[in-house]
């Protein structure tokens, strides 16, 4: 999700239901601005030195190729993602949120649009599961409480199959704030995962730490050394 600081996030009835429904990380920090640079550290561990929301090749990396090495299933589901691929593909898809088209600079065909999700979700789910939502539905150009309408049918979604059922973490992050405030909403949720509140602070290397442990797979740049959400993720199932 885009550009909504936590507490302007809990002011959506939706929102502030799903955040006291499960698992709130309260004090979760974006690491960067504009939007691209939080993509990166999500999916590689640092922010390659980005400031803006360009095209930059950059080296081969991240957590799909790192994923794809280790022989792990994995797909990134982008809302408006077209024929036209990762660099054309007409609004609502923006490139700057689709951070796996960076690495290597090519877009890998484990990006698909988000149309294949449900498919997915009732059959052979991945195991690892990236969805960037088109630039209305994220928050980005349209009400919150639009964008919040689609995230709870989302997470309904989500919750309610059997790839999730079957020990599976779900995890809802926005990339920053409004420019003034990077203190931002994570919503991690699991079977078995008490609803609760933690104010430790976390930002996006945590939750790459967090991905990537539970994937098992060796943590990329600063997620080497962050927190893996360990109060987020207390008394989850196994």
């Amino acid at each position: 999700m885009e550009n909504t600081p936590l507490a302007v996030a809990l002011r959506s009835p939706l929102i502030a239901r799903l955040a006291s429904s499960y698992a709130l990380a309260a004090n979760y920090h974006a690491v960067a601005s504009p939007s691209l640079p939080n993509y990166l550290a999500l999916t590689s561990g640092s922010t390659w030195g980005v400031t803006d929301d360009e095209y930059h090749p950059l080296p081969a990396g991240g957590i799909g190729q790192q994923l794809t090495q280790a022989g792990i299933s994995w797909r990134a589901y982008m809302e408006g993602l077209t024929a036209a691929g990762c660099k054309g593909s007409p609004y609502p898809y923006a490139f700057k949120h689709n951070p796996f088209a960076y690495y290597g600079g090519e877009c890998p065909t484990n990006v698909v649009p988000l149309g294949a999700l449900d498919a997915d979700l009732a059959g052979n789910a991945p195991r690892f599961v990236w969805i960037t939502p088109g630039l209305c539905h994220d928050g980005h150009d349209c009400a919150l409480a639009e964008a919040a309408v689609w995230l709870d049918g989302m997470v309904s979604r989500i919750v309610a199959s059997a790839a999730w059922r079957e020990h599976g973490v779900l995890f809802v992050v926005w990339d920053e704030g409004d420019g003034s405030d990077d203190l931002v909403p994570l919503i991690a949720a699991a079977p078995g995962l008490a609803p609760h509140r933690v104010t430790t602070l976390y930002d996006h290397y945590s939750l790459l730490a967090a991905m990537e442990d539970l994937l098992g797979v060796p943590r990329l740049g600063a997620a080497a050394s962050a927190d893996p959400l360990t109060e987020v993720l207390a008394g989850r199932g196994p």
